[in-house]
C-alpha cells in the first residue's frame, strides 16, 4: 500500500506577480523550491491564505535567490500580488518509508522578501525541528 503524504512546503511566501497571459504554472525561486524538496515541473497544491483559494499547478524554476513567486495562467485569478501562499508537494510512500524520520516533511519559512528564514522538518504531532 502507498500513502500520499506531505513531502515539503514553502510556508507563507508572498506572491510577487500574477500573470494571466502565460501557460499555467507557478514560478518559484529555485533556492526556495530546492530547500523544500520541490522539483521543477512537480505538481504542487497552492493555498492563498488571504482569500482561502486552493489550486493545483506545476512548478517552473525561477532565478535562484530572486524571491520570485509568480502564479501564471488561469490560476492568476486565484491570487493577487502581495497575498501570502503556502506551496505544498506530496510523495507516495509505503507506511515503512513514512515512519522513517528522515522522510518527515520539510517546511521552509520565508521572510517578507521570500528569502529563507528557517528550514525545519515536522516531528510527531506537528512539532517542528530545525534542520542543521
Amino acid at each position: 500500500m502507498l500513502l500520499n503524504v506531505l513531502k515539503g512546503k514553502i510556508h507563507r511566501a508572498r506572491v510577487v506577480q500574477a500573470e494571466l497571459d502565460y501557460v499555467g504554472s507557478i514560478t518559484v525561486d529555485a533556492e526556495l523550491a530546492r530547500a523544500a524538496g520541490i522539483l521543477e515541473y512537480e505538481k504542487v497544491q497552492v493555498v492563498d491564505i488571504d482569500n482561502g483559494n486552493r489550486f493545483e499547478t506545476y512548478v517552473i524554476a525561477g532565478e535562484p535567490g530572486s524571491g520570485m513567486i509568480c502564479v501564471n495562467g488561469a490560476a492568476a485569478h486565484c491570487v493577487e500580488p502581495g497575498h501570502k501562499v503556502i506551496i505544498m508537494c506530496y510523495a507516495q510512500m509505503t507506511p515503512e518509508e513514512f515512519a522513517d524520520p528522515d522522510n518527515a516533511p520539510r517546511v521552509v519559512f520565508v521572510d517578507d522578501d521570500n528569502r529563507i528564514a528557517r528550514v525545519t522538518r515536522y516531528e510527531k504531532h506537528g512539532r517542528l525541528e530545525d534542520m542543521q
